[in-house]
């Protein structure tokens, strides 16, 4: 198998649904039942395989894993997830903010040149 190989590309996507269920739950060390509670507070969706089992992506792998932290300080899930949320959604507002004044001084910058 050479590096131009398709399944190289998804071994190296954050966002392909690679492990089951219970493989995510060993590598976080947790239960499936807490994986299938964080997919019913709609933190993350796992993708299906076409026999219908849930299969998890490295980056929801890493949400979950923050979720798990805070349920392990003692958080109820609901909570954790919706805090999960709020800083994904604040880390979003500050990348597009940090584009915006990056473009606003590049403005500046040939203005003034």
């Amino acid at each position: 198998m050479t590096a131009d190989t398709p399944l190289s590309g998804r071994l190296d996507d954050d966002d392909y649904p690679a492990y089951t269920m219970g493989r995510a739950a060993e590598m976080l060390g947790t239960t499936p039942g807490f994986l299938r509670a964080i997919g019913d507070a709609r933190l993350i969706t796992p993708l299906r395989s076409e026999g219908g089992h849930r299969r998890y992506s490295r980056y929801q792998l890493r949400i979950a894993a923050r979720a798990r932290e805070l349920v392990d300080e003692g958080m109820p899930v609901e909570a954790a997830c919706r805090i999960v949320i709020l800083e994904d959604q604040l880390e979003e507002a500050q990348r597009i903010n940090g584009e915006f004044r990056r473009a606003a001084a590049e403005e500046r910058d040939d203005g003034s040149a």
